[in-house]
Protein backbone atom coordinates (compact mmCIF):
# COMPACT_ATOMS: atom_id res chain seq x y z
CA UNK A 1 0.00 0.00 0.00
CA UNK A 2 1.30 3.47 -0.85
CA UNK A 3 -1.61 5.43 0.60
CA UNK A 4 -0.95 7.71 3.55
CA UNK A 5 -3.58 7.49 6.30
CA UNK A 6 -3.97 10.19 8.93
CA UNK A 7 -5.71 9.12 12.16
CA UNK A 8 -6.99 11.89 14.43
CA UNK A 9 -6.92 10.83 18.08
CA UNK A 10 -4.84 8.27 19.97
CA UNK A 11 -7.52 6.76 22.19
CA UNK A 12 -8.44 3.11 21.93
CA UNK A 13 -10.31 3.52 18.62
CA UNK A 14 -7.47 5.59 17.16
CA UNK A 15 -4.71 3.25 18.24
CA UNK A 16 -6.63 0.19 17.08
CA UNK A 17 -7.30 1.88 13.73
CA UNK A 18 -3.60 2.60 13.32
CA UNK A 19 -2.73 -0.94 14.34
CA UNK A 20 -5.21 -2.58 11.96
CA UNK A 21 -4.26 -0.31 9.06
CA UNK A 22 -0.55 -0.83 9.62
CA UNK A 23 -1.05 -4.60 9.53
CA UNK A 24 -2.70 -4.14 6.13
CA UNK A 25 0.40 -2.32 4.91
CA UNK A 26 -0.74 1.30 5.08
CA UNK A 27 1.58 4.12 6.12
CA UNK A 28 -0.15 5.66 9.16
CA UNK A 29 0.33 8.91 11.05
CA UNK A 30 -1.56 9.45 14.30
CA UNK A 31 -1.98 12.98 15.64
CA UNK A 32 -3.00 13.66 19.21
CA UNK A 33 -3.57 16.83 21.22
CA UNK A 34 -2.51 15.32 24.56
CA UNK A 35 0.93 14.32 25.78
CA UNK A 36 2.10 10.70 25.54
CA UNK A 37 1.82 8.47 28.63
CA UNK A 38 4.45 9.10 31.29
CA UNK A 39 7.30 6.70 31.77
CA UNK A 40 6.62 4.16 34.48
CA UNK A 41 4.03 1.60 35.53
CA UNK A 42 0.25 1.43 35.28
CA UNK A 43 -0.33 3.44 38.47
CA UNK A 44 1.79 6.30 37.17
CA UNK A 45 -0.27 6.41 33.98
CA UNK A 46 -3.56 6.31 35.91
CA UNK A 47 -2.70 9.04 38.39
CA UNK A 48 -0.41 11.33 36.39
CA UNK A 49 -1.36 11.19 32.70
CA UNK A 50 -3.47 14.27 31.81
CA UNK A 51 -5.87 12.85 29.20
CA UNK A 52 -8.01 15.92 28.47
CA UNK A 53 -9.10 14.42 25.17
CA UNK A 54 -10.75 11.37 26.79
CA UNK A 55 -13.22 12.50 29.45
CA UNK A 56 -14.02 8.87 30.30
CA UNK A 57 -10.33 7.96 30.71
CA UNK A 58 -10.48 7.30 34.48
CA UNK A 59 -13.96 5.84 34.50
CA UNK A 60 -14.09 2.02 34.52
CA UNK A 61 -14.25 0.07 31.29
CA UNK A 62 -15.33 -3.42 30.31
CA UNK A 63 -13.19 -5.25 27.78
CA UNK A 64 -15.63 -7.83 26.44
CA UNK A 65 -15.17 -11.05 24.51
CA UNK A 66 -15.44 -9.32 21.11
CA UNK A 67 -12.44 -7.12 21.83
CA UNK A 68 -10.51 -9.84 23.66
CA UNK A 69 -10.82 -12.36 20.84
CA UNK A 70 -9.83 -9.79 18.21
CA UNK A 71 -6.69 -9.10 20.24
CA UNK A 72 -5.98 -12.78 20.80
CA UNK A 73 -6.47 -13.70 17.15
CA UNK A 74 -4.54 -10.79 15.64
CA UNK A 75 -2.08 -9.48 18.23
CA UNK A 76 -1.20 -12.23 20.73
CA UNK A 77 2.07 -10.48 21.60
CA UNK A 78 0.14 -7.32 22.54
CA UNK A 79 -2.12 -9.40 24.76
CA UNK A 80 0.94 -10.77 26.54
CA UNK A 81 2.08 -7.21 27.22
CA UNK A 82 -1.30 -6.44 28.78
CA UNK A 83 -0.86 -9.42 31.08
CA UNK A 84 2.65 -8.30 31.98
CA UNK A 85 1.23 -4.92 33.01
CA UNK A 86 -1.24 -6.59 35.38
CA UNK A 87 -4.32 -7.21 33.22
CA UNK A 88 -6.18 -10.43 34.04
CA UNK A 89 -8.16 -12.87 31.95
CA UNK A 90 -11.51 -13.92 33.40
CA UNK A 91 -12.87 -17.06 31.75
CA UNK A 92 -16.48 -18.20 31.43
CA UNK A 93 -16.14 -20.83 34.15
CA UNK A 94 -14.98 -18.19 36.62
CA UNK A 95 -18.12 -16.11 35.95
CA UNK A 96 -20.60 -18.85 36.81
CA UNK A 97 -23.12 -18.47 39.61
CA UNK A 98 -22.71 -20.81 42.61
CA UNK A 99 -25.71 -22.79 41.36
CA UNK A 100 -23.87 -23.67 38.11
CA UNK A 101 -20.27 -24.11 39.23
CA UNK A 102 -20.61 -27.81 40.08
CA UNK A 103 -22.64 -28.51 36.93
CA UNK A 104 -20.11 -27.00 34.57
CA UNK A 105 -18.61 -29.10 31.79
CA UNK A 106 -16.55 -27.40 29.05
CA UNK A 107 -18.34 -26.97 25.71
CA UNK A 108 -17.22 -25.75 22.28
CA UNK A 109 -17.13 -21.96 22.23
CA UNK A 110 -16.53 -21.50 25.95
CA UNK A 111 -12.97 -20.41 25.16
CA UNK A 112 -14.41 -17.33 23.41
CA UNK A 113 -16.42 -16.26 26.46
CA UNK A 114 -13.81 -14.33 28.39
CA UNK A 115 -13.13 -10.75 29.43
CA UNK A 116 -10.06 -8.71 30.29
CA UNK A 117 -9.93 -7.04 33.71
CA UNK A 118 -7.89 -3.88 33.53
CA UNK A 119 -8.00 -0.11 33.94
CA UNK A 120 -8.24 1.91 30.75
CA UNK A 121 -5.06 3.79 31.69
CA UNK A 122 -3.16 0.49 31.65
CA UNK A 123 -4.69 -0.55 28.32
CA UNK A 124 -3.94 2.80 26.68
CA UNK A 125 -0.37 2.94 27.97
CA UNK A 126 0.54 -0.56 26.80
CA UNK A 127 -1.31 -0.15 23.49
CA UNK A 128 0.32 3.22 22.82
CA UNK A 129 3.83 1.89 23.43
CA UNK A 130 3.18 -1.20 21.32
CA UNK A 131 1.82 0.78 18.37
CA UNK A 132 4.63 3.31 18.64
CA UNK A 133 7.19 0.57 17.99
CA UNK A 134 5.72 -0.38 14.60
CA UNK A 135 7.75 0.81 11.62
CA UNK A 136 4.93 2.15 9.48
CA UNK A 137 3.23 4.20 12.22
CA UNK A 138 4.23 7.71 13.30
CA UNK A 139 2.65 9.31 16.38
CA UNK A 140 2.74 13.10 16.73
CA UNK A 141 1.66 14.63 20.04
CA UNK A 142 0.74 18.20 20.84
CA UNK A 143 -1.16 18.62 17.56
CA UNK A 144 -4.55 20.34 17.63
CA UNK A 145 -6.73 20.17 14.53
CA UNK A 146 -8.61 23.29 13.49
CA UNK A 147 -10.40 22.31 10.28
CA UNK A 148 -10.33 20.35 7.04
CA UNK A 149 -8.39 20.75 3.82
CA UNK A 150 -10.83 19.96 1.02
CA UNK A 151 -11.73 20.49 -2.61
CA UNK A 152 -14.88 19.95 -4.65
CA UNK A 153 -15.38 18.21 -7.95
CA UNK A 154 -18.43 17.11 -9.89
CA UNK A 155 -19.00 14.26 -7.39
CA UNK A 156 -18.89 16.43 -4.28
CA UNK A 157 -16.50 17.08 -1.39
CA UNK A 158 -13.06 15.45 -1.21
CA UNK A 159 -11.03 15.57 2.01
CA UNK A 160 -7.32 16.14 1.42
CA UNK A 161 -6.02 16.74 4.91
CA UNK A 162 -6.44 18.78 8.08
CA UNK A 163 -5.61 22.32 9.15
CA UNK A 164 -3.67 22.88 12.35
CA UNK A 165 -4.36 25.40 15.09
CA UNK A 166 -2.14 28.45 14.97
CA UNK A 167 -0.04 27.52 18.00
CA UNK A 168 0.92 24.21 16.33
CA UNK A 169 1.97 25.70 12.99
CA UNK A 170 5.58 26.61 13.83
CA UNK A 171 6.44 23.02 14.79
CA UNK A 172 4.20 21.06 12.41
CA UNK A 173 3.32 23.40 9.54
CA UNK A 174 -0.10 24.85 8.69
CA UNK A 175 -1.65 21.56 7.55
CA UNK A 176 -1.14 17.83 7.24
CA UNK A 177 -2.12 16.18 3.97
CA UNK A 178 -3.04 12.53 3.52
CA UNK A 179 -4.88 10.21 1.15
CA UNK A 180 -7.34 9.07 3.84
CA UNK A 181 -8.46 10.89 6.98
CA UNK A 182 -9.82 8.87 9.93
CA UNK A 183 -11.70 10.69 12.69
CA UNK A 184 -11.07 8.82 15.94
CA UNK A 185 -11.35 11.93 18.10
CA UNK A 186 -14.18 10.51 20.19
CA UNK A 187 -17.41 11.77 21.67
CA UNK A 188 -16.41 15.46 21.37
CA UNK A 189 -15.46 15.28 17.68
CA UNK A 190 -15.57 18.59 15.80
CA UNK A 191 -15.55 17.06 12.34
CA UNK A 192 -19.36 17.11 11.88
CA UNK A 193 -19.29 20.86 12.56
CA UNK A 194 -16.48 21.42 10.05
CA UNK A 195 -18.29 19.37 7.43
CA UNK A 196 -21.45 21.40 8.02
CA UNK A 197 -19.47 24.61 7.49
CA UNK A 198 -18.42 23.17 4.13
CA UNK A 199 -22.04 22.55 3.18
CA UNK A 200 -22.30 18.87 4.15
CA UNK A 201 -24.57 18.41 7.18
CA UNK A 202 -24.04 15.17 9.08
CA UNK A 203 -27.47 14.02 10.19
CA UNK A 204 -27.57 12.19 13.49
CA UNK A 205 -29.78 10.40 15.97
CA UNK A 206 -29.12 11.67 19.47
CA UNK A 207 -30.93 10.31 22.54
CA UNK A 208 -30.15 11.33 26.10
CA UNK A 209 -29.88 8.41 28.56
CA UNK A 210 -30.77 10.89 31.33
CA UNK A 211 -28.24 9.55 33.82
CA UNK A 212 -25.09 10.71 35.54
CA UNK A 213 -22.35 8.18 36.10
CA UNK A 214 -20.22 8.41 39.29
CA UNK A 215 -17.01 6.49 39.89
CA UNK A 216 -14.65 5.93 42.78
CA UNK A 217 -11.48 3.85 42.60
CA UNK A 218 -10.14 1.60 45.35
CA UNK A 219 -7.30 -0.80 46.01
CA UNK A 220 -7.55 -4.02 47.96
CA UNK A 221 -5.49 -4.05 51.14
CA UNK A 222 -2.52 -6.46 51.32
CA UNK A 223 -3.62 -10.05 51.77
CA UNK A 224 -7.27 -9.37 50.90
CA UNK A 225 -8.77 -11.41 48.07
CA UNK A 226 -11.45 -10.11 45.75
CA UNK A 227 -14.97 -10.82 47.00
CA UNK A 228 -17.14 -12.99 44.73
CA UNK A 229 -19.29 -11.15 42.19
CA UNK A 230 -21.79 -13.91 41.38
CA UNK A 231 -23.19 -15.00 44.72
CA UNK A 232 -26.62 -14.40 46.16
CA UNK A 233 -25.98 -10.67 46.13
CA UNK A 234 -24.47 -9.78 42.79
CA UNK A 235 -21.90 -7.02 42.44
CA UNK A 236 -23.90 -5.28 39.71
CA UNK A 237 -27.58 -4.49 39.55
CA UNK A 238 -30.43 -2.04 39.14
CA UNK A 239 -32.58 -0.87 42.04
CA UNK A 240 -34.73 1.24 39.73
CA UNK A 241 -33.66 4.62 41.07
CA UNK A 242 -29.97 3.68 41.08
CA UNK A 243 -27.68 1.37 39.10
CA UNK A 244 -24.43 0.05 40.52
CA UNK A 245 -21.52 -2.17 39.62
CA UNK A 246 -18.00 -3.32 40.42
CA UNK A 247 -15.27 -3.14 37.77
CA UNK A 248 -12.19 -5.15 38.85
CA UNK A 249 -8.97 -3.81 37.40
CA UNK A 250 -5.29 -4.63 37.41
CA UNK A 251 -2.79 -4.89 40.27
CA UNK A 252 -5.42 -5.05 43.03
CA UNK A 253 -7.31 -1.99 41.84
CA UNK A 254 -11.04 -1.84 41.24
CA UNK A 255 -13.75 0.78 40.72
CA UNK A 256 -17.32 1.13 41.91
CA UNK A 257 -19.90 2.94 39.81
CA UNK A 258 -23.19 4.46 40.87
CA UNK A 259 -25.54 5.74 38.15
CA UNK A 260 -28.56 7.90 38.96
CA UNK A 261 -31.19 9.70 36.92
CA UNK A 262 -30.57 13.35 36.14
CA UNK A 263 -33.51 14.37 38.32
CA UNK A 264 -32.20 12.65 41.47
CA UNK A 265 -30.64 15.90 42.68
CA UNK A 266 -30.28 14.92 46.35
CA UNK A 267 -28.47 11.69 45.52
CA UNK A 268 -26.31 13.35 42.90
CA UNK A 269 -25.13 15.99 45.32
CA UNK A 270 -24.64 13.57 48.21
CA UNK A 271 -22.50 10.95 46.49
CA UNK A 272 -19.88 13.45 45.35
CA UNK A 273 -18.70 13.25 48.97
CA UNK A 274 -16.35 10.30 49.44
CA UNK A 275 -17.67 9.17 52.82
CA UNK A 276 -21.27 9.33 51.60
CA UNK A 277 -20.37 7.47 48.40
CA UNK A 278 -18.91 4.69 50.56
CA UNK A 279 -21.96 4.68 52.82
CA UNK A 280 -24.27 4.36 49.82
CA UNK A 281 -22.21 1.43 48.52
CA UNK A 282 -22.10 -0.27 51.93
CA UNK A 283 -25.90 -0.13 52.10
CA UNK A 284 -26.08 -2.34 48.97
CA UNK A 285 -25.35 -5.99 49.90
CA UNK A 286 -23.62 -6.76 46.60
CA UNK A 287 -21.13 -3.91 47.08
CA UNK A 288 -20.62 -4.02 50.84
CA UNK A 289 -17.86 -6.70 50.83
CA UNK A 290 -15.81 -4.55 48.45
CA UNK A 291 -15.87 -1.36 50.51
CA UNK A 292 -15.50 -2.69 54.04
CA UNK A 293 -12.82 -0.68 55.83
CA UNK A 294 -10.75 -3.83 56.38
CA UNK A 295 -10.96 -4.83 52.69
CA UNK A 296 -9.99 -1.82 50.59
CA UNK A 297 -9.02 1.82 50.66
CA UNK A 298 -10.08 4.53 48.25
CA UNK A 299 -7.48 5.86 45.82
CA UNK A 300 -9.60 8.68 44.38
CA UNK A 301 -12.50 10.86 45.35
CA UNK A 302 -15.83 10.22 43.57
CA UNK A 303 -16.11 11.90 40.19
CA UNK A 304 -18.85 11.94 37.60
CA UNK A 305 -19.52 12.13 33.91
CA UNK A 306 -22.73 13.31 32.30
CA UNK A 307 -24.02 13.86 28.79
CA UNK A 308 -24.54 10.11 28.42
CA UNK A 309 -26.14 9.62 25.03
CA UNK A 310 -26.86 7.18 22.24
CA UNK A 311 -25.56 8.87 19.09
CA UNK A 312 -25.54 7.61 15.51
CA UNK A 313 -24.11 9.78 12.73
CA UNK A 314 -24.86 9.38 9.02
CA UNK A 315 -21.81 10.06 6.85
CA UNK A 316 -23.50 8.45 3.84
CA UNK A 317 -26.89 9.90 2.89
CA UNK A 318 -29.14 8.94 -0.01
CA UNK A 319 -26.45 6.58 -1.26
CA UNK A 320 -23.83 9.35 -1.43
CA UNK A 321 -20.84 9.87 0.88
CA UNK A 322 -20.80 13.38 2.32
CA UNK A 323 -17.03 13.51 2.01
CA UNK A 324 -14.79 11.15 0.10
CA UNK A 325 -11.60 9.86 1.75
CA UNK A 326 -13.03 10.65 5.18
CA UNK A 327 -14.10 8.00 7.73
CA UNK A 328 -15.23 8.21 11.35
CA UNK A 329 -14.67 5.33 13.78
CA UNK A 330 -15.64 4.58 17.35
CA UNK A 331 -17.40 7.27 19.38
CA UNK A 332 -16.92 9.80 16.59
CA UNK A 333 -19.36 7.74 14.52
CA UNK A 334 -21.60 6.13 17.13
CA UNK A 335 -21.89 6.22 20.90
CA UNK A 336 -23.61 3.95 23.38
CA UNK A 337 -24.08 4.27 27.11
CA UNK A 338 -20.75 3.37 28.81
CA UNK A 339 -22.75 1.61 31.52
CA UNK A 340 -22.99 -1.39 29.18
CA UNK A 341 -19.25 -1.53 28.50
CA UNK A 342 -19.62 -1.92 24.73
CA UNK A 343 -17.68 1.09 23.46
CA UNK A 344 -14.16 -0.34 23.41
CA UNK A 345 -15.30 -3.55 21.72
CA UNK A 346 -17.33 -1.77 19.05
CA UNK A 347 -14.43 0.65 18.57
CA UNK A 348 -11.85 -2.04 17.83
CA UNK A 349 -14.32 -3.90 15.60
CA UNK A 350 -15.03 -0.67 13.70
CA UNK A 351 -11.29 -0.09 13.27
CA UNK A 352 -10.78 -3.55 11.77
CA UNK A 353 -13.79 -3.14 9.51
CA UNK A 354 -12.27 0.07 8.13
CA UNK A 355 -8.89 -1.54 7.54
CA UNK A 356 -10.52 -4.42 5.64
CA UNK A 357 -12.62 -2.03 3.52
CA UNK A 358 -9.66 0.20 2.63
CA UNK A 359 -7.48 -2.78 1.77
CA UNK A 360 -10.21 -4.34 -0.36
CA UNK A 361 -11.13 -1.47 -2.70
CA UNK A 362 -9.30 1.64 -3.92
CA UNK A 363 -12.35 3.56 -5.15
CA UNK A 364 -13.32 6.30 -2.63
CA UNK A 365 -17.07 6.04 -3.22
CA UNK A 366 -17.08 2.24 -3.10
CA UNK A 367 -15.08 2.38 0.11
CA UNK A 368 -17.50 4.80 1.76
CA UNK A 369 -20.52 2.75 0.78
CA UNK A 370 -18.96 -0.53 1.89
CA UNK A 371 -17.88 0.89 5.24
CA UNK A 372 -21.32 2.38 5.80
CA UNK A 373 -22.99 -0.93 4.93
CA UNK A 374 -20.78 -2.95 7.27
CA UNK A 375 -21.23 -0.41 10.06
CA UNK A 376 -25.01 -0.68 9.78
CA UNK A 377 -24.98 -4.46 9.49
CA UNK A 378 -22.62 -5.17 12.37
CA UNK A 379 -22.95 -2.24 14.78
CA UNK A 380 -26.49 -0.95 14.32
CA UNK A 381 -28.08 -3.90 16.22
CA UNK A 382 -25.80 -3.19 19.19
CA UNK A 383 -26.68 0.51 19.05
CA UNK A 384 -30.42 -0.22 18.90
CA UNK A 385 -30.23 -2.59 21.86
CA UNK A 386 -28.28 -0.07 23.94
CA UNK A 387 -30.73 2.71 23.13
CA UNK A 388 -33.68 0.51 24.08
CA UNK A 389 -31.99 -0.33 27.38
CA UNK A 390 -31.51 3.40 28.00
CA UNK A 391 -35.21 4.07 27.45
CA UNK A 392 -36.20 1.21 29.74
CA UNK A 393 -33.83 2.58 32.38
CA UNK A 394 -35.41 6.02 32.14
CA UNK A 395 -38.86 4.49 32.65
CA UNK A 396 -37.65 2.49 35.67
CA UNK A 397 -36.05 5.56 37.26
CA UNK A 398 -39.12 7.73 36.77
CA UNK A 399 -41.42 5.02 38.08
CA UNK A 400 -39.22 4.55 41.16
CA UNK A 401 -39.20 8.30 41.83
CA UNK A 402 -42.99 8.36 41.62
CA UNK A 403 -43.35 5.25 43.78
CA UNK A 404 -45.11 3.41 40.97
CA UNK A 405 -44.83 0.00 39.34
CA UNK A 406 -42.93 0.16 36.07
CA UNK A 407 -45.32 -2.05 34.14
CA UNK A 408 -49.00 -2.75 34.71
CA UNK A 409 -49.66 -6.17 33.13
CA UNK A 410 -53.11 -5.19 31.90
CA UNK A 411 -52.95 -7.10 28.61
CA UNK A 412 -52.05 -10.67 27.68
CA UNK A 413 -49.07 -9.42 25.67
CA UNK A 414 -47.65 -7.57 28.68
CA UNK A 415 -48.30 -10.48 31.02
CA UNK A 416 -46.60 -12.90 28.63
CA UNK A 417 -43.64 -10.56 28.12
CA UNK A 418 -43.06 -10.11 31.83
CA UNK A 419 -43.42 -13.84 32.46
CA UNK A 420 -40.98 -14.61 29.65
CA UNK A 421 -38.47 -12.10 31.02
CA UNK A 422 -38.64 -13.59 34.49
CA UNK A 423 -38.26 -17.10 33.07
CA UNK A 424 -35.25 -16.00 31.00
CA UNK A 425 -33.58 -14.48 34.07
CA UNK A 426 -34.16 -17.66 36.08
CA UNK A 427 -32.98 -19.93 33.25
CA UNK A 428 -29.80 -17.89 32.79
CA UNK A 429 -29.03 -18.32 36.47
CA UNK A 430 -29.71 -22.04 36.71
CA UNK A 431 -29.20 -23.45 33.18
CA UNK A 432 -25.80 -23.55 31.48
CA UNK A 433 -27.18 -23.75 27.94
CA UNK A 434 -29.18 -20.54 28.33
CA UNK A 435 -26.36 -18.79 30.17
CA UNK A 436 -23.93 -19.61 27.36
CA UNK A 437 -26.28 -18.05 24.82
CA UNK A 438 -26.81 -14.95 26.91
CA UNK A 439 -23.05 -14.66 27.45
CA UNK A 440 -22.44 -14.69 23.70
CA UNK A 441 -24.83 -11.75 23.39
CA UNK A 442 -23.33 -9.88 26.35
CA UNK A 443 -19.83 -10.31 24.92
CA UNK A 444 -20.99 -9.08 21.47
CA UNK A 445 -19.98 -12.34 19.82
CA UNK A 446 -23.34 -12.52 18.05
CA UNK A 447 -26.14 -10.10 17.32
CA UNK A 448 -28.24 -9.11 20.34
CA UNK A 449 -30.84 -11.74 21.17
CA UNK A 450 -29.63 -14.20 18.53
CA UNK A 451 -29.40 -16.95 21.16
CA UNK A 452 -33.19 -16.87 21.49
CA UNK A 453 -33.46 -18.24 17.95
CA UNK A 454 -32.11 -21.55 19.26
CA UNK A 455 -35.01 -24.00 19.70
CA UNK A 456 -33.51 -25.70 22.74
CA UNK A 457 -33.10 -22.33 24.46
CA UNK A 458 -36.72 -21.39 23.80
CA UNK A 459 -38.03 -24.70 25.14
CA UNK A 460 -35.97 -24.33 28.31
CA UNK A 461 -37.38 -20.84 28.88
CA UNK A 462 -40.94 -22.04 28.23
CA UNK A 463 -40.38 -24.83 30.75
CA UNK A 464 -39.28 -22.26 33.32
CA UNK A 465 -42.43 -20.25 32.61
CA UNK A 466 -44.44 -23.22 33.89
CA UNK A 467 -42.86 -22.74 37.31
CA UNK A 468 -44.76 -19.46 37.66
CA UNK A 469 -43.69 -15.83 37.81
CA UNK A 470 -43.40 -15.66 41.58
CA UNK A 471 -40.69 -18.33 41.64
CA UNK A 472 -38.83 -17.06 38.56
CA UNK A 473 -38.93 -13.42 39.66
CA UNK A 474 -36.60 -14.23 42.54
CA UNK A 475 -33.74 -14.53 40.04
CA UNK A 476 -34.22 -10.87 39.11
CA UNK A 477 -34.40 -9.52 42.64
CA UNK A 478 -31.51 -7.29 43.59
CA UNK A 479 -31.32 -6.65 47.32
CA UNK A 480 -30.79 -3.09 48.41
CA UNK A 481 -32.45 -0.15 50.12
CA UNK A 482 -35.56 1.42 48.65
CA UNK A 483 -35.34 4.92 47.25
CA UNK A 484 -36.90 6.41 50.39
CA UNK A 485 -34.47 4.47 52.60
CA UNK A 486 -31.50 5.64 50.53
CA UNK A 487 -32.63 9.26 50.67
CA UNK A 488 -33.05 8.93 54.43
CA UNK A 489 -29.49 7.57 54.66
CA UNK A 490 -27.90 10.41 52.70
CA UNK A 491 -30.01 13.08 54.41
CA UNK A 492 -29.05 11.73 57.82
CA UNK A 493 -25.38 11.86 56.86
CA UNK A 494 -25.80 15.46 55.72
CA UNK A 495 -27.51 16.34 58.99
CA UNK A 496 -24.75 14.67 61.03
CA UNK A 497 -22.07 16.50 59.02
CA UNK A 498 -23.80 19.82 59.66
Amino acid sequence: MTERVLVIGSGIAGMCSALALAHKGFDVTVVERDTPPPEGDADKAFFEWPRRGASQFRHPHAFLGLMCNLLQDNYPDLLEEFYAAGARRLDFQEMLSPELTDKYRPAPGDDKLWVLLCRRATIETVLRRYVGRLNNITIRNGVTIDGLVTERDDQGLVVKGVKLRRDCVDEHGPEILADVIVDASGRTTKFPRWLAELGETVEEENDDAEIVYYTRHYKLKPGVEEPPRTGKDRAAGDLGYIKFGVFPGDNGNFALIVCVHNDEHELRQAITDGATFDAVCRSIPGLEPWVREDAAEATTEPFGIGDIRAVWRYFVQDGRPLARNFFAVGDAALRTNPLYGRGCSTGILHAHMLAEVLAGDADPVARALAFDRRTRDELRPIFETSRTEDKNGIRRAKAAAAGELLEKPDTFKKRFGLAFGDALAAAARYNLHVLRGMSRTMNLLEKPGAFLEDRKTRWIIFAYMLRGRARNAKARIVRGPSRSEMLELVNQRSADAA
